[in-house]
């Protein structure tokens, strides 16, 4: 009997892993439309490449002291606040350009939490601590930018 249920459990654990044939994913039977995890890749990807953008207009250097960095919040985690902060010189960044840039990573963020129910914890994340040296505003310590 104790061999016969092991037998019907490793049959059905077997017929579980079997691969389906060709044709049978209806995702792949519509034209255009494509794996669910590739899409969500390909926003994370643009949200990426939203956030390089405004990392281009961040200039740390040329200020004369600490007084003239600024931190700018980035992202917008699944259960609110940013993912991280840039340090930038308020002298030398175009702050009306960065952040309008930064809205339009976290706009792109909430759209992507919601669409594909991401989870995140719920710490309240602070901005860095500013330290100025070598005439360039820097994070004191480094910071995680995960989700």
């Amino acid at each position: 009997m104790r061999l016969k249920l092991v037998a019907l459990l490793l049959s059905l654990a077997l017929a579980g892993c079997a691969q389906q044939p060709a044709g049978n994913d209806p995702a792949a039977s519509e034209p255009g439309v494509m794996p669910a995890e590739d899409q969500q890749e390909r926003d994370w990807t643009e949200i990426e490449r939203l956030e390089d953008e405004a990392k281009a207009l961040v200039r740390a250097s040329g200020c004369t002291s600490s007084e003239g960095c600024r931190t700018a919040p980035v992202g917008n985690r699944a259960c609110g606040g940013p993912r991280y902060y840039l340090v930038y010189c308020a002298a030398t960044t175009d702050s009306t350009a960065l952040f309008a840039k930064l809205r339009e990573v976290v706009d792109a963020e909430n759209e992507y939490n919601e669409e594909y129910e991401i989870a995140s914890t719920c710490e309240f994340r602070m901005p860095p601590e500013i330290a100025f040296s070598g005439g360039e505003c820097r994070p004191a310590t480094e910071q995680r930018s995960t989700p």
